[in-house]
């Protein structure tokens, strides 16, 4: 039998954790500093699953992860920001602007 990341499981953006606000949405978001490339692995455990090649040394992974995201979604970097655990590997990303419906659509379309 598979594990649930083979059988697709692991890109179920409905299981994604994404709250929406006044000025936009809270993404839950799990990272990975120091892999090889920097993506959108996919969902895992409700959380956004992302890659960033940059080490968790003097905000480089944090900095990563903004560009990547907004990239990602669409929006500028400043629209971005860390609101919860920026000295963690869990962290909750505000992001200005979007629906929960956009963001889904969009990062499952910048999923590689």
């Amino acid at each position: 039998m598979s594990k649930p990341e083979e059988s697709g499981a692991a890109h179920d953006w409905s299981r994604l954790a994404i709250t929406e606000r006044d000025d936009g949405v809270r993404i839950s978001v799990q990272v990975r500093p120091r892999s090889s490339r920097s993506a959108i692995v996919g969902v895992r455990e409700g959380a956004l699953d992302v890659a960033l090649a940059a080490p968790p040394v003097d905000g480089a992974a944090n900095a990563e992860l903004v560009k990547l995201l907004a990239r990602a979604l669409d929006v500028r970097q400043s629209d971005v920001q860390i609101a919860l655990g920026a000295s963690g590997r869990s962290k909750v990303v505000a992001v200005r602007g979007l629906k929960v419906t956009e963001a889904r659509e969009r990062l499952a379309g910048a999923k590689r």
